[in-house]
């Protein structure tokens, strides 16, 4: 079981204030969620993991419904605040 300091420490850990209720109730479900972590690692341990070399290959979707070219930019250029040209213009950060 976890220890009222150890629920301390992961508080302090997490700079969270608990009253004394949430730390009671964070123990219990602690102790719930180390005890399901414990059961996928037995399963997880039983798993054969073939040995070999396996095929790598990417998985791609087509682009079949491209917008055309720039028919949002006047939509998104009319609502920018300042513009030079077809460009948004913004402050200089350097």
């Amino acid at each position: 079981m976890i220890s009222p300091e150890d629920i301390e420490k992961l508080a302090s850990l997490g700079r969270l204030d608990l009253s004394r209720e949430e730390k009671e109730r964070l123990g219990t479900e602690i102790e719930s969620i180390l005890g399901y972590i414990s059961e996928i690692q037995h399963v997880v341990g039983e798993a054969e993991v073939p040995l070999g070399k396996q095929e790598l290959r990417n998985v791609v979707r087509e682009d079949n419904d491209v917008d055309e070219s720039g028919i949002y930019s006047k939509m998104l250029l009319d609502e920018a605040p300042d513009r030079e040209g077809n460009y948004v213009r913004v402050k200089k950060i350097l």
